[in-house]
């Protein structure tokens, strides 16, 4: 046997959390994919992988990786259920308390007596084409016209950490055709993350989501903020934002600095022992 891992649920959006305190061997791409993978190992939308062993005082220091096996620079719900593990474990003790990823400091606030609700700071919303690593000239991507393969898209791209690129249509269908051409489109020098929104009232949108590294997902933490920020950058919405996912519904708020912060449920779903004969 390998070691232990935690499954929980962030809105549908499922996780593996492994701590390395209690798991026996180093975590590599090639494991990670047999890991998330449905048919054949555990299933999942991203690992949580932490309390990492070489800092283990508060804060705690996570990394996240997709399904594919490559390492996100930010995961809103994965900040959600490893905030929930750090809770179950009792690695923290109090409502308030913060996270380490990618030498950015997250706070997190516990908001009733089980974990199952958090709100987590996910920092500053960014829109311009040098922090979303978007070619060109350096400006900020709202309403830009991006062509590919001769088709051409409005979109609004924002960063949270992360890329991501918008585009607002009531026809939320088209994600399955947008996703995978837009993630992978030249323009963006890292791929990105591609939402779908529909504005349904002022305080309220939908959308549908095409994550970079694990394709059409259920929800997202980071599009949720995203989106949200979008919306409110072109006048269609104000704070706070309901972001109606296909697993659930996000609150985000953000202030006039653009500075977001992201509430949503988490669920703890099982927990096992991994078999040596998956790795």
């Amino acid at each position: 046997m390998i070691g232990k891992f935690y499954k929980y649920q962030a809105l549908g959006n499922d996780m593996i959390v492994i701590d390395p305190a209690t798991f026996g061997t180093i975590l590599k791409p090639e494991s990670i994919k047999h890991l998330c993978q449905r048919h054949f190992g555990i299933g999942a939308d991203g690992i949580c992988f932490g309390p990492l062993v070489d800092n283990d005082t508060p804060p705690h220091t996570m990394r996240f990786f997709n399904p594919d096996g490559s390492e996100a620079e930010k995961s809103g719900n994965g900040l959600r259920v490893f905030a929930r593990y750090l809770w179950d474990l009792g690695y923290v003790s109090r409502a308030s308390f913060q996270i380490r990823m990618n030498d950015e400091i997250i706070k997190v606030k516990v908001l009733d007596d089980i974990g199952r609700r958090m709100a987590i700071s996910m920092g500053h919303l960014s829109f311009k084409s040098q922090d979303i690593q978007l070619m060109g000239e350096s400006r900020e991507v709202v309403g830009e016209v991006l062509t590919i393969e001769e088709e051409q898209w409005r979109i609004t791209a924002v960063s949270v950490g992360n890329p991501h690129c918008i585009i607002f249509s009531d026809d939320l269908t088209q994600i399955h055709q947008l996703g995978p051409c837009i993630e992978s489109a030249p323009q963006f020098l890292q791929r990105t993350n591609v939402q779908v929104v529909r504005v349904l009232d002022e305080h309220s949108i939908q959308i549908a989501i095409w994550e970079r590294g694990a394709g059409h997902t259920l929800a997202s933490g980071t599009s949720a903020t995203a989106t949200a920020g979008a919306a409110i950058r072109h006048g269609f919405c104000r704070s706070p934002v309901s972001v109606k996912m296909e697993g659930g519904t996000a609150e985000v708020t953000i202030d006039e600095t653009w500075q977001a912060t992201l509430i949503g449920e988490v669920s703890a779903v099982y927990q096992g022992i991994v078999s040596s004969d998956l790795l």
